[in-house]
C-alpha cells in the first residue's frame, strides 16, 4: 500500500471516530441522534479529506502517521468543544477550514523548496519579535486572565505569539545551521547569542506576564541550540539563567508570584487575601478556584470517566463550574468524560506525533531541515508538556493551548502551519 492510501485509510477511521463522537454527544444530550450533529463530523471529513489530496499532489512521499494524528487530536477537541457549547464548535469549525487552507497553501507554495526560507531567516527573526510585543500596543493587546497575550481589533481576537513560534523556529533552524561550527567550538565569546535570547525570553516574560511563553520559546532555542551544537554545556548554562530569571520574575510580578503560589499552596486552610475581591477568603475560593476546580474535574472521572457528553461542568443555576474551560482546561473536561485511560491514550498520540517528527529529523540529511523538523516537533512537544504539566500540578499554571484541541483560532492555524512544515520535511527525506 503506497504512502498515501495508508493516510486515506487512517483519515477514514478517524472520520468514522469522528462521527462516533458527535453522535454520543448528542445522544447524552438529548436521547436521540441529530443529523445536525452528524454533519459535524461529515463536514470535519471532508476537510481532512480535502487536506489528503492536497498532500498527495504535492507531498507524495511525506509520513502518512501525521496528517492522521493531528485530524485525530483536531476531532477529540472539535467533539469535546461541541459538547461544551455548539456554537464555539461552529467558530472553531471555520477557524478549522482556516488551519486546512493554510496547511493546503504552504505545501502548494514551498512544495518544490521550502529551504528557500532560509534566505529570509533575519525577516523572520524581526517578525516572531514584532508579534511577540503586538500585544503590548496600546489599544490593540487584551489582558485575558492576567496575561497579556492578545490582540483585539473589531470582533476579531488572536493570540500572535502562536504563529510567532512557527517565525522564531524556522530563524533559529537558519542562523544556528549557519553558525553551529563556530558555536560548536564553545568558546566563552560565542555564548554571546545565548546571552541575547535569554535576555529576549526574560522580556517576554516580563511584558506579557506570562511564564509559559518564556518558558516555550527559550526551551525552544536551546533545543535547537543542543542539537545544532551538540553541547549540553548551553543547555546547563540556558537552564540555570532561566531558573534565575524566574526566581526574579517570582519576585518582581505579581501574576507570576500568585502563579507559583497557586501551583505550591493551591488550597489553605485559612483566609488569605483575594486579589480579585481585595477581601480575605480561602484561596480555593479565589486565586486557584480555577485550578482546584480542574483537579476535581480530573479525579471524579476516575479510570474510565463519564462519558462523552455526560460530564459535569455546570452548577445548578447553570454557571460554569471551570472558568476557561474551552481553551486553558479542555484537558480537565476530556479526563472527566474520558477518564484516565481516555486522556492517557489521548497524550500516547501527541507522544506518538512527537516521535514521528523527531524521527524526520533524523532522516533527512541538510543541517537546515533536520534543525526545522527538530525545532517544531520539540516547540510542539514543549507546548503540550507546559500545559498539561499546568493543569496536573507538575509546574505553575500557564495559559498556553493544548495543540490542535483547545478553542482558539490562532492556536489551529499555527499547528496545522506546523504540520506543513513536518510533512514539507519529511517529503524530501522520503525522496533524497
Amino acid at each position: 500500500m503506497s504512502l498515501r492510501n495508508r493516510e486515506l485509510l487512517y483519515l477514514v477511521a478517524v472520520g468514522a471516530l469522528t462521527g462516533v463522537g458527535f453522535a454520543s454527544v448528542y445522544i447524552a444530550q438529548q436521547a436521540v441522534v441529530s443529523w445536525g450533529s452528524l454533519g459535524y463530523a461529515g463536514f470535519f471529513m471532508a476537510l481532512c479529506v480535502a487536506a489528503h489530496l492536497v498532500a498527495r499532489r504535492t507531498v507524495p512521499n511525506a509520513d502518512p502517521y501525521l496528517l492522521p494524528m493531528a485530524s485525530l487530536l483536531a476531532a477529540v477537541g472539535l467533539t469535546e468543544i461541541y459538547r461544551l457549547g455548539p456554537s464555539d464548535a461552529f467558530r472553531q469549525g471555520l477557524w478549522v477550514v482556516i488551519g486546512v487552507a493554510v496547511f493546503g497553501v504552504a505545501l502548494l507554495g514551498l512544495g518544490r523548496d521550502y529551504r528557500r526560507l532560509e534566505s529570509y531567516k533575519y525577516l523572520f527573526g524581526v517578525g516572531a519579535l514584532a508579534l511577540l510585543f503586538l500585544p503590548r500596543v496600546p489599544g490593540l493587546g487584551e489582558e485575558v486572565n492576567g496575561a497579556r497575550l492578545w490582540i483585539h481589533v473589531g470582533g476579531f481576537q488572536f493570540q500572535p505569539g502562536e504563529l510567532a513560534k512557527i517565525s522564531l523556529i524556522v530563524f533559529l533552524a537558519a542562523y544556528l545551521r549557519e553558525k553551529r561550527e563556530v558555536l560548536a567550538q564553545g568558546r566563552a565569546k560565542d555564548v554571546g547569542p545565548l546571552l541575547v535570547i535569554w535576555g529576549a525570553a526574560m522580556l517576554v516574560l516580563l511584558e506579557t506576564n506570562d511564564l509559559g511563553s518564556g518558558l516555550l520559546y527559550f526551551g525552544i532555542f536551546l533545543a535547537m541550540l543542543y542539537i545544532a551544537t551538540g553541547r549540553v554545556t548551553y543547555v546547563g548554562i540556558g537552564l540555570v539563567l532561566f531558573v534565575a530569571g524566574c526566581f526574579v520574575a517570582d519576585r518582581m510580578i505579581g501574576h507570576v508570584h500568585e502563579r507559583v503560589t497557586i501551583w505550591l499552596q493551591p488550597w489553605t486552610d485559612t483566609k488569605v487575601f483575594c486579589p480579585q475581591t481585595g477581601t480575605l477568603a480561602l484561596r480555593q475560593d479565589c486565586s486557584s478556584y480555577q485550578l482546584v476546580k480542574s483537579l476535581y474535574s480530573i479525579s471524579s472521572g476516575g479510570f474510565f470517566g463519564s462519558g462523552l457528553g455526560k460530564g459535569t461542568f455546570t452548577s445548578t443555576s447553570g454557571a460554569q463550574l471551570i472558568p476557561y474551560l474551552n481553551t486553558d482546561f479542555i484537558y480537565s473536561a476530556l479526563a472527566q468524560e474520558l477518564g484516565l485511560i481516555g486522556v492517557s491514550a489521548l497524550i500516547l498520540v501527541f507522544m506518538l506525533f512527537t516521535a514521528r517528527g523527531m524521527k524526520i529529523a533524523l532522516q533527512v540529511d541538510d543541517g537546515f531541515s533536520k534543525l526545522l523538523a527538530a525545532g517544531l516537533t520539540f516547540g510542539f512537544a514543549l507546548q503540550t508538556f507546559i500545559i498539561v504539566g499546568g493543569i496536573l500540578r507538575v509546574i505553575p499554571l500557564t495559559g498556553i493551548t493544548l495543540p490542535f484541541i483547545s478553542y482558539g483560532g490562532s492556536s489551529i492555524v499555527a499547528n496545522f502551519a506546523l504540520l506543513a512544515g513536518l510533512m514539507l520535511v519529511s517529503h524530501r527525506a522520503n525522496t533524497q
